[in-house]
């Protein structure tokens, strides 16, 4: 069976995806592999280097509190969130990163976990334009231990996100 939005064909999913994520692919009615690592990958620099894949592919999950209000950003991992610009975008006031306490109560899940969907809550959700510069991303599947590949298209898709220019501009 082929996943027409991620075109591959699916894999059977590894059981040490977070329970709620698994429970999440299964509600989607998506397969994935999940690759779990003995080292964790709670950076993206330890993500990549236990994927074998460029630090960009790397998909961060990242909670800021906007307004109060928590918003989820899905950013590559090469590159860092410019908080004026997901300001901007949004039309908020305020833009911070959301404490550990925050993200585990909208999300479900520990930072270094964070998957792109699949949360307790479900938050507005920003998806930077460079992760469609990749045929494959891999992101977190709810444990610092875990991860997935799936094309960028499709976990925007799933994760409910809106594509936007939030990256910090090089120098």
């Amino acid at each position: 069976m082929r996943d027409s939005r991620s075109g591959t064909t699916p894999q059977t999913p590894h059981a040490t995806a977070h329970p709620r994520f698994a429970e999440a692919l299964t509600e989607l009615g998506l397969t994935v592999e999940v690759r779990s690592f003995p080292e964790a990958t709670r950076t993206a620099v330890e993500a990549a280097a236990a994927v074998g894949c460029e630090l960009a592919q790397i998909v961060k999950s990242l909670v800021f509190a906007v307004d109060g209000q928590p918003v989820l950003v899905l950013m590559d991992g090469a590159s860092r969130v410019d908080v004026e610009r997901v300001r901007t975008e949004l039309g908020a006031a305020e833009v911070g990163r959301a404490d550990a306490a925050l993200v585990r109560e909208t999300t479900g899940y520990a930072i270094g976990g964070v998957p792109p969907f699949g949360h307790r809550t479900r938050t507005r959700v920003l998806a930077d334009r460079g992760l469609l510069a990749h045929d494959t991303v891999w992101a977190a599947a709810g444990t610092p231990h875990t991860v997935f590949p799936l094309a960028p298209a499709a976990l925007i898709e799933y994760a409910g996100g809106r594509v936007v220019d939030v990256r910090e501009r090089t120098a």
